[in-house]
């Protein structure tokens, strides 16, 4: 509301013209703007509304003259900075009217019809790059109702391709501009900052760690993290021949104890996951689940459990460790997920992996190699398939985050117990 406070009498004028502007009754509203003036005439509403009919029929001379004096309150709306700027970019004073419509944006940083007008005049400039940044602006910030509507398509569309042509251009300049400083550098030393760029540029979307259930702030955001930055790993894959061993050991049996991994309850709805629920495509033969071993299992696998004692497995009661033999059927695809929360990391120890298998971590694919582990944050939006016409068998364990204290992870273990005491057999823990 642009009226100015002190007058009551003229704040309820102007509320009034206003509401009939917005009616589209805008002679009885002038008419009422007419009044306003008569008791201040320096008015920002009243001489910015007189000032867009003047734009309307045409004098860019009285349009100009009673905008500015609107601005030059100090006290003018971002509508009304933006219609100077019309009246300036009608008159051919481009630079004028660019300057305007950055102060309708400082006003109303959701005014996103402004940032179509500035690149409308960058356009006509010349100024293709500063043309993009408007059109990025202007696509970040239009609204939902806006975007879908039909007649915005073609200049929503004429926006993206100039705001994906920029993008291209500035991916090849700072390529040439990066590449001596790259030369020499290690896959692992340049791979962070190749994906920042990459998510800047809009080549690779953002992803960002989203607990399903308990979050812990202050963790940096990485997928996959390397195996040789933990001591205990070595000595595990060391043991994947005793580990593989066991498995098939297990696998000989036609696959006895194996038990469909996604396992909903009646009341629950499994989403994404409705086409593997209590399917055995994808299996798991559990030596601990929920904080508890499998006695029968864990006789069978004695070297697997033997490994184990050597990780920092996550303890929590009636929920963690968790250590099972996954098994994904030929064919087979784990739609993308988020886990339940960033306290622990997940660990793959592959043991049968087929050709055309992979599994995805935020912007980052692998595929398995027998006996090296892949360790990852599985908050991070994840998934994985086996291609293949054969099996996939990998062992997953949790680790605790290598970032936590030992103090941390004692109060992370002591509210994750705290939750379930709360809420009983139903606590709302997802899978630890």
């Amino acid at each position: 509301m642009s009226a100015i406070p002190g007058d009551p009498q003229v704040d309820a004028l102007a509320a009034e013209a206003e509401r009939l502007m917005r009616g589209g009754l805008v002679q009885a509203a002038l008419r009422l703007w007419d009044q306003v003036l008569a008791r201040m005439p320096g008015h920002p509403g009243a001489l910015a509304a007189h000032g867009a009919q003047a734009l309307a029929r045409g004098d860019l001379a009285g349009a100009r003259d009673l905008l500015q004096r609107a601005v030059a309150t100090g006290r003018a709306s971002a509508l009304a900075h933006a219609t100077l700027a019309r009246a300036l970019a009608a008159g051919g004073d481009d630079d004028g009217a660019l300057r305007e419509l950055d102060q309708a944006v400082k006003l109303d940083p959701g005014a996103y019809a402004v940032h179509f007008e500035k690149a409308a005049i960058y356009g006509r400039l010349g100024r293709l790059r500063d043309q993009a940044l408007a059109y990025e602006a202007a696509l970040r910030t239009t609204p939902d109702a806006v975007a879908v509507a039909p007649e915005a398509r073609a200049l929503l569309e004429r926006a993206q391709a100039a705001v994906s042509g920029n993008r291209a251009e500035l991916a090849r300049f700072l390529d040439a501009r990066l590449a001596p400083l790259r030369s020499g550098l290690s896959a692992r030393t340049a791979g962070r900052f190749d994906e920042s760029l990459d998510v800047s540029l809009g080549r690779k979307p953002l992803h960002l760690p989203k607990p399903a259930m308990f979050h812990i702030p202050g963790l940096p955001a990485i997928a996959f993290f390397e195996r040789e930055d933990f001591a205990w790993a070595p000595a595990a894959e060391a043991c994947t021949d005793a580990v593989r061993a066991e498995l098939e050991g297990v696998l000989a049996g036609d696959d006895a104890g194996f038990v469909p991994y996604v396992r909903t309850r009646p009341s629950e709805h499994p989403g994404q996951f409705a086409a593997l629920d209590r399917n055995p495509a994808w299996s798991a033969y559990f030596l601990w689940q929920h904080g508890r071993r499998i006695d029968d299992h864990v006789a069978r696998c004695p070297a697997t459990m033997a490994m184990l004692e050597n990780v920092p497995q996550v303890e929590v009661n009636n929920r963690a460790p968790a250590a099972f033999f996954s098994a994904l059927k030929p064919r087979t695809h784990i739609p993308a997920h988020n886990g339940a929360t960033n306290c622990r990391l997940t660990c793959h120890l592959p043991l049968v992996i087929p050709p055309d298998c992979g599994i995805r971590v935020g912007n980052h694919t692998r595929t398995w190699t027998p006996g090296e582990l892949v360790i990852f944050d599985d908050t991070m939006e994840h998934e994985a398939w086996n291609h293949s016409d054969q099996l996939r068998v990998v062992l997953i364990f949790d680790i605790w985050h290598p970032l936590l204290s030992d103090a941390e992870r004692m109060l992370v273990r002591e509210s994750l117990e705290g939750i379930m005491a709360y809420y009983g057999a139903d606590a709302p823990l997802g899978e630890l």
